[in-house]
């Protein structure tokens, strides 16, 4: 069993939090005090092992969309969390892809709060992995305490399972929570949510959605130094794509593999695609050069760059620098200026290129087809259907027409006012937590947010969530379940402070 005296004496301090912050939510505060929130802790706390258990089942069957692997499994696994949670309706949606969930609860209250999960993970190989990445296992991580490893751990399946955890305790508890709830799932947000819209926009689910006062992905980004957390109002958008490069569209080009003695003869698809990706970006590799890229976006504002300036001033560059494992930032940008560039820049992104011969000593030959996959992550006011028009373009003008684009999947960038009821709501719980928080403009990273905030839904969104967590899409990846730094929540505490939230959402959302 887990040892939970830690959480324990968290949320003691917990309570005295929630007793000094009265003032910024006194709904919220009267909850705690009578006796609500300690009955709720306590179901937490008898709940650790099978709350565990139930994150590590959830880790054992992964879905990832890119493999077709445990497509029906997946959906039908997430199915049967949300009506052990509590959720009445729970229900399959069909889509042209990989199936999604939408789940309601009603809970007869004056408020709903929007969920959105996904259940799908990256792919894995098991021989980079130091714990096997389906198992689960807790092992001891130096300078961050006890954490399960596993492909989901931390994107997302750890921070969901918190906020599934925190839906138990109510019901061990006797008690119903504050809020009604809409849960919308997919599988295949690791490729970009092709297929989302196709769930949200269906006219039940949207209705649904839009009497939510906003909808939240769970997360736990905690810093392990500190225990701050950024509140980020909104996330870049995203594509992902393949170029591919081969003889069947290049008259230059071998129809298949060639000697390469021919190369004086012959052209070859991997330099050209080489050239082509060069041609993307700067020489320094990290502004995009495609033409036209930057037309539309968006300067920072001033509040923005004010926004930023608190948080530099608040966050620790050296531990965010160990987190991501490297020594230095690019081009060695001042913090705030690094910052900055991260809100602002859309980015292009080579993921890995595919072709030719990679074996055992050489091989002598010109690959007839080499792939490259990318991401590019986009900003206000670009548009995935606009950048991908442009790429095209791009490549057509400097003589690359022949490169295939292989669009798989993507969305737009999303946005949420800080002054929206939602934002007010996480800032208030972090606070009555004791949690040093700041405000980021966007989210460097992308989660299809946009489909919450553009019509026809039309609501606030954005992350929320406690504990600490990493590793996402690399191996190894971690979520802290029993904190060295006492500034960190751990799993127990992860689930109390959701069971809080929801008590803030009714109180001022």
């Amino acid at each position: 069993m887990t040892d939970t005296s830690f959480e324990t004496d968290r949320r003691t301090l917990l309570r005295g939090a929630a007793a000094g912050a009265a003032l910024l939510a006194p709904a919220a505060a009267q909850a705690a005090s009578d006796g609500d929130m300690a009955g709720i802790r306590k179901a937490i706390a008898s709940q650790h092992d099978a709350n565990v258990k139930r994150l590590q089942d959830w880790i054992a069957l992964p879905t990832i969309a890119a493999e077709k692997r445990n497509v029906e499994e997946g959906c039908a696994h997430m199915m049967q969390l949300a009506k052990d949670a509590g959720f009445q309706h729970v229900e399959r949606v069909p889509t042209d892809g990989v199936p999604g969930v939408f789940a309601t609860m009603d809970n007869g209250a004056k408020k709903t709060l929007g969920l959105y999960f996904m259940y799908d993970v990256k792919q894995f190989d098991p021989k980079e992995w130091s714990s096997p990445p389906l198992e689960g296992r807790i092992v001891d991580k130096p300078g961050f305490g006890k954490a399960l490893v596993g492909r989901g751990a931390a994107n997302q399946k750890g921070p969901e399972s918190a906020v599934l955890a925190a839906l138990h305790a109510f019901k061990a508890a006797g008690r119903k929570p504050p809020v009604n709830f809409v849960l919308v799932c997919e599988g295949e947000e690791e490729i970009g949510s092709p297929h989302f819209p196709q769930i949200v926009r269906r006219p039940d689910v949207s209705a649904a959605l839009q009497k939510t006062v906003g909808v939240v992905i769970p997360s736990s980004w905690q810093s392990v130094t500190d225990g701050g957390v950024v509140i980020n109002l909104g996330a870049k958008g995203v594509i992902e794509l393949e170029l591919i490069s081969s003889g069947e569209t290049w008259d230059y080009g071998p129809r298949h593999d060639l000697h390469s003695s021919n190369k004086s003869l012959v052209g070859s698809p991997a330099w050209h695609l080489v050239e082509a990706l060069a041609s993307l970006v700067t020489p320094d590799g990290n502004t995009p050069a495609i033409d036209g890229w930057m037309e539309k976006v968006a300067p920072l504002t001033a509040r923005q760059k004010a926004l930023i300036a608190d948080s530099a001033a608040k966050r620790d560059p050296a531990a965010e620098l160990k987190g991501m494992e490297v020594k230095r930032f690019y081009g060695d940008t001042p913090w705030p200026q690094a910052l900055e560039r991260a809100a602002a820049m859309p980015t292009v992104n080579i993921e890995g290129i595919i072709g030719g011969y990679t074996g055992p000593g050489g091989k002598t030959i010109i690959p007839s087809k080499v792939t490259a996959k990318l991401d590019f992550r986009l900003v206000p006011d670009q548009t995935m259907d606009d950048c991908v028009a442009k790429l095209k373009a791009h490549l057509q003008k400097r003589g690359f027409g022949d490169i295939v684009v292989n669009v798989s999947g993507g969305y737009d960038p999303t946005q949420t006012d800080e002054n929206s009821p939602l934002i007010k709501a996480e800032m208030a719980a972090y606070q009555r937590a004791g949690i040093k928080t700041s405000v980021y403009p966007r989210l460097t990273g992308s989660w299809p947010g946009y489909i919450f905030t553009s019509a026809p839904v039309s609501k606030p969104a954005g992350q929320f969530g406690f504990g600490a967590s990493g590793g996402q899409h690399a191996p190894d990846e971690y979520f802290v379940i029993e904190p060295s730094n006492p500034k960190v929540l751990g799993y127990d505490g992860a689930v109390s402070g959701f069971a809080d939230f929801f008590f803030q959402i009714a109180a001022t959302a």
